[in-house]
């Protein structure tokens, strides 16, 4: 069986900017190369859902190095683009303040390869909070088909 998304997304226009790269910068704290996240196009705070986006671009400082002759997004920065759309969210719908890391990475499946000049849609389920740990399911899409996804866990310190 072919692996599903999070949640059904029929209906959502994925092209809308909700939210653009300098409101993400307000809720995250990744600057220049380590920005993963360049806007969120939609979010439903009741069922705790998000959909944001990362621009893959040919100029980012990993092409050149991360497979010469055929650049492949790194996984690693799949997983931070994941980890950045949470962390959105439990700052801009939860209200938390303060530095949210790594408190986990689990069931994590590369799916295919993401090359330079797409763009990459996140999508993200909030599944659990308690203890200053919260817990999304995160999925990324490129032309619709499921690239990587993974469960994060963020603490907030």
């Amino acid at each position: 069986m072919p692996p599903q998304y999070l949640y059904d997304i029929a209906g959502i226009d994925l092209d809308r900017v909700l939210f653009d790269q300098q409101v993400v910068r307000e809720m995250n704290p990744q600057r220049g190369a380590m920005e993963q996240l360049n806007g969120i196009s939609w979010v439903s705070v009741d069922l705790g859902r998000i959909i944001g986006f990362k621009d893959v671009r040919d100029d980012e400082f990993w092409v050149s190095g991360h497979i010469p002759g055929r650049p492949l997004y790194p996984g690693v920065l799949m997983i931070e683009a994941g980890a950045q759309l949470a962390c959105f969210y439990t700052k801009r719908f939860m209200g938390w303040t303060g530095f949210i890391g790594f408190g986990a990475v689990d069931e994590v499946k590369f799916r295919l390869p993401v090359e330079p000049n797409c763009r990459m849609h996140i999508l993200a389920l909030k599944m659990w909070d308690r203890h200053r740990r919260v817990n999304c399911k995160v999925q990324g899409l490129v032309k619709g088909q499921i690239c990587f996804e993974a469960s994060i866990t963020g603490t907030q310190f």
